[in-house]
C-alpha cells in the first residue's frame, strides 16, 4: 500500500507564485525584451511555453493555475475548493508582480530603452492595431472561456491527464495568436496587473477591463462545462464501461 504525499497550503502558494512568475517572466519578457525580434508570433509562442513547463513542473503540487481567471473558472465549475481561491489569487498576483519588477530593472539597464506600454494590454489607442472597448471585451470574455473548457476537459478524469500541460500551453498559443492584435491578449488578470503597474497611465486606467472580462468569461465556462459537456462525456462512454 502506498502513501500519497499530499502537498501543504505552503507549498501549494508558492507553486501558484513560482509558475505565475514564470508565465510572466517568460511572455512579457519575451514582448519587452526581445518583441522587435520574435515578433508576435514568438510572444505567441513564449507564452504557450510558459505554461507547458509551468503545468509539468507544478501542477502536481498546485494544479498550475498561474491565473486568477483559472482559480475563479475552476471553483465554479466545482473542480477547486472555494475557500482557497483568496489565497490562490494572491499569490498569483505576487508572483506576477515579481517577474514584472524584475524585468523592469532589467529592460531599463539598458541605455535608451524605449519600454513603452511594458506589453500592457488595452483598447483603443492602446490595442496593438486599434480595436474598441466592445471588440476588446468580446474576445476576452470568449477567449478565456475556451481556455477554461481546453483546462477543464483536459484535466478531467475521463482525459488523458499525461497530456494536459501541453494541449493547454497549445491552447494558450493559440489564443494569443488570435488576440494579441485585438488586446495585447490578456485572458489572466494576474499577468495584466503585473504589466500594467510598470506600463502606467492608459494601462492602469484601462486595467479594469483585464480584471473584469477575463474573469467573466472563466465564469461562464464553469457554469456551462458542467450541463453542457459532462453529460454528453458519460453518455459517449457509457457503452466502453459496460463492457
Amino acid at each position: 500500500m502506498t502513501t500519497q504525499i499530499v502537498p501543504t497550503m505552503a507549498a501549494r502558494l508558492f507553486s501558484e507564485a513560482l509558475g505565475t512568475f514564470i508565465l510572466v517572466f517568460g511572455g512579457v519578457g519575451t514582448a519587452v525584451l526581445a518583441g522587435s525580434h520574435v515578433g508576435f508570433h514568438g510572444i505567441a509562442i513564449a507564452f504557450g511555453l510558459t505554461v507547458v513547463v509551468g503545468a509539468y513542473a507544478f501542477g502536481p503540487v498546485s494544479g498550475g493555475h498561474f491565473n486568477p481567471a483559472v482559480t475563479l473558472g475552476l471553483a465554479t465549475a466545482g473542480r477547486f475548493a472555494w475557500r482557497d481561491v483568496p489565497a490562490y489569487v494572491v499569490s498569483q498576483i505576487i508572483g506576477g508582480l515579481l517577474a514584472s519588477t524584475l524585468l523592469y530593472l532589467i529592460a531599463t539597464g539598458r541605455e535608451g530603452a524605449d519600454l513603452g506600454n511594458f506589453a500592457s494590454n488595452g483598447y483603443g489607442e492602446a490595442s496593438p492595431d486599434g480595436y474598441g472597448l466592445v471588440a476588446v471585451i468580446l474576445v476576452e470574455v470568449i477567449l478565456t472561456a475556451v481556455f477554461l473548457f481546453i483546462i477543464i476537459g483536459t484535466t478531467s478524469s475521463r482525459a488523458t491527464v499525461s497530456f494536459a500541460p501541453l494541449a493547454i500551453g497549445l491552447s494558450l498559443a493559440l489564443i494569443h495568436l488570435i488576440s494579441i492584435p485585438v488586446s495585447n491578449t490578456s485572458v489572466n488578470p494576474a499577468r495584466s496587473i503585473a504589466a500594467a503597474v510598470y506600463g502606467g497611465g492608459v494601462s492602469l486606467v484601462q486595467l479594469w477591463v483585464f480584471l473584469v472580462f477575463p474573469v467573466i468569461g472563466a465564469v461562464l465556462a464553469g457554469l456551462l462545462f458542467r450541463p453542457l459537456l459532462e453529460g454528453v462525456q458519460e453518455a459517449d462512454s457509457a457503452p466502453l464501461e459496460e463492457l
